[in-house]
């Protein structure tokens, strides 16, 4: 079993429109934008970043929004929804502010004995907002109450066709049975950084999802550092996995590997971290470049990346 694997890391998706994609994490769900920046295979798009005071990982959400893009097509093989860790009692709150916020699909549930709010987001994202007892220090200056405040993320759930080589896999990486509620399949990383859980979903006669906005990219695992990295790494190869060399991000390094189901899977460290090129003060202010994108600064800002306004 691996030993290195602290819970998740980020989530990136796939959105249609910056402007309103910014709108919806900073002033809807009141997340700070921590870092602005461009996709380093697609410089002509940004790279969006939001999450707490410094990016904690396990509190990154992080978006690709391609103009115009298509909407996705839900189905398994994907990451069906992202669920974020509210105060116990925050739901009325939350379930009032976003209706008079215009909010889509919203609705109340319980899995697993824990209390939920189901929300979509600008494409059709499906996001949850469950209650829980997270002492994790919220982002205070989102014009959401500290009481109320998202402290970070709770859980994926991921939308497969079979479960059984997902679950060993996630076992393998640390993560043990926390039981089913329905065709719910739950595992949680013991002793983790806070967001612990997956949930694993096999819903009958589904296609096969299609990514577009409002899609999930991948999924990132956090690791402390590279050396342990590097043995989460030699363990998935060892294991059959086929694995990416390490990938330098700026913020992280990061390794990818297909998951049996489909979903893609990136393990990323926590160093060097948010605040390597900007003040923690000043986080997500500035567009910054990967450097071998620096050159092109002028004609990014000029043709491709439109100004967002805060």
């Amino acid at each position: 079993m691996i030993e290195h694997i602290n819970g998740l890391h980020h989530v990136t998706s796939l959105a249609s429109d910056a402007q309103e994609n910014n709108d919806f994490f900073t002033k809807t769900l009141g997340l700070r934008r921590i870092k602005k920046t461009v996709n380093f295979d697609a410089p002509e798009v940004y790279h969006l970043y939001y999450g707490d005071e410094t990016g904690t990982p396990g509190s990154v959400m992080t978006y690709f929004p391609f103009p115009g893009a298509r909407r996705g097509r839900a189905g398994t093989g994907e990451v069906g929804e992202t669920a974020f860790a509210v105060p116990r009692g925050a739901l009325e709150f939350w379930q009032q502010r976003l209706s008079d916020l215009g909010v889509a699909g919203l609705g109340r549930e319980n899995r697993f004995g824990e209390h939920r709010l189901t929300l979509k987001g600008p494409d059709g994202e499906a996001f949850a907002l469950v209650e829980t007892d997270d002492t994790r220090a919220p982002w205070r200056h989102g014009g959401v109450p500290e009481d109320h405040a998202i402290r970070g993320f709770h859980s994926v759930s991921m939308r497969l066709a079979d479960n059984g080589a997902n679950a060993e896999l996630l076992r393998l990486m640390g993560y043990e049975d926390a039981g089913n509620d329905g065709t719910i399949q739950r595992l949680i990383m013991p002793g983790g950084n806070g967001a612990d859980v997956i949930d694993i979903e096999t819903p009958s006669n589904t296609p096969q999802a299609h990514q577009g906005a409002g899609s999930v990219h991948h999924i990132a695992f956090s690791v402390a550092d590279r050396e342990k990295q590097g043995e989460v790494r030699r363990a998935l190869l060892d294991t059959g996995y086929q694995v990416t060399p390490v990938i330098d991000r700026d913020y992280f390094w990061a390794i990818y590997f297909r998951s049996p189901g489909g979903v893609l899977f990136e393990v990323a460290t926590n160093e060097p971290g948010f605040d390597r090129d900007e003040d923690i003060a000043h986080l997500g202010e500035s567009l910054k470049l990967p450097k071998q994108h620096a050159h092109l600064r002028e004609r990014l800002e000029q043709e491709h990346l439109k100004p967002i306004r805060d």
